[in-house]
């Protein structure tokens, strides 16, 4: 429970759980009324089960009712006659009780039939194609066959999500762009496993903002593997920033800054650039609640007259220090004006108090 309250802390607006026993199940409405009691939403628990999700919903229907979302993936609902009736089971509470669904295929646990049919298809082609292109269609096919017999059963197509998870980068963009032009169901994106630390965050980053750019995701997952106690809320963060970083979300007030070269009195540079970050994200919080819209604010702190004064005009405040060798003074810029020039020893408190009082004007 506690880390999915850091999750809904972090921003996290869906938080995925196992239901894979009858102890997993039961929890899930005394889940919810703690999140409801820290302020956050009722539907935002997503109850993930595979094989064993039907039996679980059938004997703890009140308990799954509580559920904003289930995720099932057509692979491993069920094994050999029991897979259909899972399958059924499943969409038909969800209809009762008004639930999406989200089918999730992955790479992983294809369906063994449909892989099986589209290899021996391909095997009889004059060129036949690689096994990767081969499982990417049967990836697509699987997650749509589903939909349209979810569809059948009468679960409305907009409460339908789906997923095609896989691990390499070009393989995720690939299977979405083919999922996005074959399919009009809300899509979630993400790699089923990333991996750990810079090389996850990269991964991450490099196909879901490639897919994102071109409209395609409605959703989105960073899957991280965490190598400490601290829980996954860097997942979170990772996709706040893909989101902000095109402009599709904004969820703090942004601050840039330049790489601070050779050209730039580095320390006290890299003293400015760290104050500035600090004043703003201890302060954010209780900004969002006080000035409605102070996450569109930009910021920028620049360290020298090359680019600086240029690319401190694009910002709504911005700071640009003289450079290596010149006295501690520093022009600042409003919304693309000068606004005054700070200098001395305190710098740094002269331009967090015109942030302060910019914020106070503008978005009070």
């Amino acid at each position: 429970m506690q880390e999915v309250l850091a999750l809904a802390r972090e921003g996290s607006e869906l938080v995925r759980v196992a239901i894979n026993s009858d102890e997993s199940i039961k929890v899930i409405p005394d889940m919810v009324d703690v999140l409801v009691k820290h302020g956050f939403d009722e539907k935002m628990i997503v109850g993930c089960g595979q094989y064993e999700v039907a039996r679980l919903l059938r004997d703890y229907p009140t308990c799954a009712a509580a559920l904003g979302k289930i995720r099932i993936n057509p692979g491993n609902i069920g094994f050999g006659d029991k897979r259909d009736k899972n399958f059924e089971e499943v969409i038909e509470f969800a209809i009762k009780h008004d639930i999406p669904v989200r089918i999730g295929v992955n790479w992983g646990s294809l369906d063994k039939v449909i892989v099986g049919k589209l290899m021996d298809d391909n095997a009889n082609l004059p060129v036949p194609e690689s096994a990767d292109v081969v499982q990417a269609k049967a990836l697509v096919l699987s997650a749509i066959t589903s939909a349209k017999k979810a569809e059948g059963i009468g679960l409305p197509s907009n409460r339908i999500v789906l997923s095609c998870k896989v691990s390499k980068v070009r393989d995720l963009v690939a299977v979405y762009t083919a999922l996005a032009g074959q399919s009009n169901h809300a899509l979630h994106l993400g790699l089923t496993e990333a991996g750990a630390g810079l090389k996850g965050v990269v991964s991450s980053v490099a196909g879901i903002a490639h897919l994102l750019i071109m409209g395609i995701g409605d959703t989105v997952r960073v899957s991280l593997t965490s190598l400490t106690r601290e829980g996954r809320t860097e997942e979170v963060k990772v996709c706040k920033e893909i989101l902000q970083s095109l402009g599709l979300r904004y969820f703090t007030a942004q601050s840039t800054s330049c790489p601070g070269c050779n050209r730039t009195n580095f320390d006290v540079f890299q003293k400015l650039v760290s104050g500035v970050n600090k004043y703003m994200e201890s302060n954010m919080e209780a900004w969002k609640k006080k000035y409605p819209g102070v996450v569109n604010m930009t910021v920028a702190v620049m360290g020298c007259v090359v680019n600086g004064p240029g690319e401190s005009k694009h910002a709504n405040l911005g700071l640009s220090m003289p450079g290596k060798g010149e006295r501690e003074v520093a022009a600042v810029y409003e919304d693309g004006s000068k606004l005054c020039t700070i200098q001395g020893a305190d710098i740094l408190e002269q331009f967090l108090n015109i942030i302060e009082s910019y914020i106070v004007k503008n978005y009070s």
